[in-house]
């Protein structure tokens, strides 16, 4: 599932439907697997005026699976070709490199203000794809590249899957030598029904002189892929050797019983019945030891107990090629596109990516929609850090793997006019922690007021833990009225003799206190909408603490209540 790009950037990914996706100017999609184009016919109907990018033969396929979109709306850019999109907010270079996963499948490289940002859609990043981005984001062995890339999405499907996998070379010549060990076999029944396999396909076609026979009323965007990427193998003659097999759903019940009908029928010898996939290989199905082991031999085909022929044919990289890939292009942020955040299972995102800290002329900020102008160093915590997610229940992520940061300027004459970062709260799994105002004081929040030639200066490191979609908007409105309503009701009874005792300056120190732990404890600082939304996270809304005075005040009525004597006989018997 594709993630969410930050609000901060003017384009989106693979996304149609999420609401901010919806405000993007400028719209690029990867390939033409349906789960990447989910929500593009809607998003097509609402602002027509957008267009999207795409290769031509992606194009072609999704004006297939969607008729109803105007094919005007597509702008082409082939892998190599570079683009120049005049922004609003300052142009950006576009630039589609081949990503070895379908075709028309290209990562595209995004360089502008915001910074330098690799999406790699889906892929299978060998060394050619790697190597064919510029030589200025490449490293070698003990060597960074020039210009390291800020962020990179990462395709981190087998992140945690540990087995190296055959290339799809390899997996393709296993195919072809498995047919050549059966060659009495009547059909060949190849499960490469999905968009990506066609090399397999042509392949075999070529090897053995057949073409394939594909049902057009069964596969018909089979058919159409095929017709447009390799005409030349296909067959609609069914006596033809070999056959397209669905490979969903119950492929062991459908190959069982295509067996069972040979024996019935007593055709000697039987069909052979191929799936070229990795997720037989990669599932984490229960399945005894010695089949766990078979599973981890990708030199050569391997029969289930049903009579499927296996051979590992992967279009997503292994967790080998992840590692290699992160290594040459040395990233100063992973994003991981699964999600679950598999790029934290990768050994270079937990070498590179903790404990550091995050400057405010990062490029970060201005990913997050945030303007940080004013001299500050943000620690960033040893955990995966979250981007807003695509869908409400959803999140993608990142990871910060920048080792090094420059230390903050001291120019003073623009800490008056604190920037974003330091209005913004610390960020929770469910948000800003109780949406505070500027100055307020939070459990990963440290505010430091120093002086220097009697003028103040704010030191501020701010942990950035987790932020939610759902509150973003939210959020920033409450602390709008939040700030205009806090001056009036900062004063409580328990602390107003306190503050009319102190000096001006004292008071404003102060009142910034209990303003802070104001909306750290009492729960009269959310309207409706706050509430609402607490409630539906299954959170308590934060209730009020009682005050100091009033718990004093408590203690000496229960004390003197004690000190009279037990009434008896209140009630007449």
């Amino acid at each position: 599932m594709p993630v969410e790009m930050p609000r901060g950037l003017p384009f989106s990914v693979d996304t149609w439907a999420a609401p901010s996706s919806r405000r993007k100017r400028w719209r690029f999609l990867t390939h033409a697997h349906r789960d990447h184009s989910v929500g593009i016919a809607a998003a097509a109907a609402r602002s027509s005026r957008r267009p999207i990018y795409s290769t031509r033969l992606t194009k072609a396929l999704v004006l297939h699976h969607f008729p109803q979109l105007d094919g005007s709306l597509f702008v082409e850019i082939e892998a190599g070709q570079s683009l120049v999109v005049d922004d609003p907010d300052g142009p950006f270079a576009v630039t589609a490199f081949d990503a070895n996963h379908c075709p028309g499948a290209v990562m595209f490289l995004f360089e502008g203000a915001f910074g330098n940002i690799l999406h790699t859609g889906d892929c299978r990043l060998t060394p050619e794809c790697v190597l064919n981005l510029p030589n200025k984001y490449i490293g070698g062995k003990g060597k960074e590249p020039k210009c390291p890339l800020d962020f990179v999405y990462l395709d981190c499907t087998f992140g945690k899957y540990r087995q190296s996998m055959p290339s799809k070379h390899s997996a393709i010549q296993q195919v072809v030598n498995c047919i050549w060990k059966h060659p009495d076999a009547p059909v060949v029944y190849l499960t490469c029904d999905l968009l990506g396999q066609e090399e397999i396909l042509a392949a075999v076609s070529r090897t053995f002189g057949s073409k394939i026979y594909v049902d057009k009323a069964a596969h018909p965007e089979c058919f159409r892929s095929l017709a447009l990427t390799f005409p030349e193998i296909l067959s609609e003659d069914p006596s033809s050797r070999f056959h397209l097999f669905d490979a969903f759903p119950r492929l062991s019940e459908r190959a069982k019983a295509k067996l069972e009908e040979a024996r019935i029928s007593l055709q000697q010898p039987k069909p052979l019945i191929i799936r070229p996939s990795s997720q037989w290989y990669a599932c984490e199905e229960e399945c005894s030891l010695a089949e766990i082991k078979l599973r981890q031999r990708f030199d050569e085909a391997f029969r289930d107990e049903f009579g499927v022929w296996h051979v590992c044919y992967s279009m997503h990289s292994s967790r080998d090629e992840l590692e290699w890939a992160l290594q040459t292009l040395a990233p100063k942020r992973v994003v991981s596109t699964t999600p679950n955040c598999w790029a934290m299972e990768l050994d270079y995102v937990k070498r590179n990516c903790f404990g550091t800290k995050v400057a405010s002329e990062d490029p970060i900020w201005n990913l997050l929609g945030i303007n940080a102008r004013i001299p500050i160093d943000i620690d960033v915590p040893s955990e995966c850090t979250k981007f807003p997610p695509s869908l409400p229940e959803q999140a993608h992520n990142f990871v910060d793997c920048e080792g090094k940061s420059d230390k903050p300027s001291t120019n003073w004459s623009e800490v008056s006019d604190l920037s974003p970062p330091s209005k913004r709260s610390s960020l929770t799994l469910f948000g800003r922690a109780r949406i505070g105002f500027e100055g307020s004081i939070h459990l990963q929040e440290e505010k430091k007021i120093a002086s220097r030639n009697d003028e103040p200066s704010h030191i501020i490191s701010t942990t950035i833990q987790h932020t939610q979609y759902e509150l973003s908007r939210q959020e920033d409105r409450y602390t709008l009225e939040h700030c205009k309503e806090s001056n009036e009701e900062k004063i409580e009874e328990d602390i107003a003799e306190v503050v009319q005792t102190e000096s001006p300056v004292a008071k404003e120190a102060n009142n910034c206190k209990s303003n802070s732990f104001s909306s750290l404890g009492s729960s009269n600082n959310f309207n409706e909408r706050m509430r609402k939304l607490y409630r539906s996270k299954n959170v308590p809304v934060p209730r009020p603490l009682p005050s100091l005075m009033k718990l004093n005040a408590s203690r000496r009525a229960i004390g003197s209540f004690k000190d009279k004597p037990a009434c008896v006989g209140l009630y007449p018997p």
